[in-house]
């Protein structure tokens, strides 16, 4: 069976990505940086012959791919299970403000536990089955071709982690980048990492990396 590749994009920056607040599934918008990030991808894509481009419908995801299609032509089609892991009563806060009022909680959500479910949230092994599939999915639809996919930090998590068969637990060694191109080849079930975290397309001031373990 012919390979599929799906470039996968974080969506740009928000405010609560520069200031490390918990997302997860809540509606926040692109900052004045993020709108300028998603512009670099459009023309960054603009010269690229891919089959068809997918979001999040997330608004921060929404609007990143909306840039992308102004430069290609190509329509958005979006999809709710390509959206953020839901994370309930942590969203809105920093880390430090989640143990401060949420320490038994945050206690069990650091432990690694896949099944572990924050009060309003989902785990990561319902979360990885919900965005695993849907991609999966795309590609089987689109299977020999090339899509775009725009979506979050931790559905790159996923797909990092499904290409190299790490546990839901273990450190992932590479760091989560606002509107970065990541490709990946999907054939015969399994993943495959081409490339990951590609912001040539990106000034240095343009830049918001994360290296933590939510988006």
């Amino acid at each position: 069976m012919s390979e599929t590749t799906l470039i996968v994009v974080r969506h740009g920056e928000t405010a609560w990505n520069r200031e490390k607040r918990m997302q997860g599934t809540t509606d926040t918008q692109l900052s004045d940086l993020g709108r300028a990030q998603a512009q670099a991808l459009g023309r960054r894509l603009a010269g690229r012959g891919f089959g068809a481009l997918y979001s999040s419908d997330l608004s921060r995801a929404r609007d990143t791919a909306r840039a992308i299609a102004t430069h290609t032509g190509r329509a958005v089609v979006t999809d709710p299970r390509l959206q953020e892991r839901r994370f309930g009563i942590f969203e809105g806060l920093t880390t430090e403000e989640i143990k401060a009022r949420y320490p038994r909680e945050h206690a069990l959500f650091a432990s690694g536990d896949p099944d572990y479910e924050v009060p309003g949230g989902e785990s990561a092994r319902g979360f990885t089955r919900r965005c695993i599939g849907c991609l999966s999915e795309i590609a089987g639809r689109h299977r020999g071709g090339e899509v775009v996919v725009v979506t979050h930090g931790l559905v790159l998590d996923s797909l990092y982690r499904a290409a190299h068969g790490l546990d839901h637990g273990a450190p992932r060694p590479v760091p989560l980048i606002n509107a970065s191109l990541n490709l990946f080849g999907y054939g015969n079930g399994a993943w495959r990492l081409v490339l990951w975290g590609d912001i040539s397309h990106l000034a240095a001031g343009e830049v918001t990396v994360y290296r933590g373990s939510a988006a």
